[in-house]
């Protein structure tokens, strides 16, 4: 009797075959993540390189309307708080004006005009006064010596004489002389840096506060009939 051949058993397959294999996949499934998740940064990046300057113009823009927004043609506050140019007085008003027109007759630009008067804020309140610090507060030069300020820039003895001085025009030509003479970059400054270098103030943000009054005056003053033209 012939003898059957015996069952072939099948051979299970290899497990270290397989575990290879697993472990290739999973290695090419995290390859292609990390390759996404790179694609998505650098996508990122080209969006943030282009987005940022244009955000950047349009919170400049956004800031700028939104502080000449805050006042009316005629300087009334548009919030309905006291209006901007009220607790100035004629005579302020005239003081203001007459900054304005001398600007205007040596050429310069609305923004020195305004400059000047934001100064004249600082200095005087815009009035025209024939004391100064050191009447007030016995304020002394670095030397030592007694200040001798008056007027509408409460400018000291080298400034030009005492007439010149207390009279509104000559101060006001006074100041855009020097303001020309020693900030000839002033367009790229801060108005507050502008007003210091000219004046030499020691607190050289001395006038910030006092840069939205004078815009705000001389919209005012523009409105009013009797305020002068403005020029560019």
């Amino acid at each position: 009797m012939a003898r059957s051949a015996p069952a072939r058993t099948r051979r299970p397959p290899s497990r270290t075959r397989g575990t290879a294999a697993a472990r290739r996949t999973a290695s090419a499934r995290r390859a292609a993540a990390a390759r996404r998740a790179r694609a998505r940064r650098r996508a990122w990046r080209v969006t943030a390189i282009i987005a940022l300057p244009a955000i950047a113009l349009a919170l400049f823009i956004a800031g700028m309307l939104g502080l000449f927004a805050d006042f009316g043609p005629d300087g009334w506050s548009r919030n309905g708080d006291a209006p901007a140019s009220a607790e100035y007085t004629q005579e302020q008003r005239d003081n203001a004006a007459t900054i304005v027109s001398a600007g205007r007759d040596l050429g310069l630009s609305a923004r020195d005009q305004t400059i000047a008067v934001m100064t004249a804020m600082g200095e005087s309140s815009l009035r025209n006064l024939d004391y100064g610090d050191w009447e007030t507060s016995g304020v002394t030069n670095p030397d030592g010596s007694r200040t001798t300020s008056i007027g509408l820039f409460q400018q000291q003895d080298g400034w030009g004489t005492r007439d010149e001085r207390l009279d509104p025009y000559t101060a006001a030509v006074l100041f855009y002389r020097a303001m020309v003479a020693r900030v000839p970059d002033r367009d790229s400054l801060e108005p507050t840096e502008v007003a210091h270098r000219t004046q030499i103030n020691r607190d050289r943000d001395h006038y910030a506060p006092y840069w939205p009054r004078a815009v705000a005056l001389i919209a005012a003053l523009d409105a009013d009939s009797s305020g002068p033209d403005r020029d560019g």
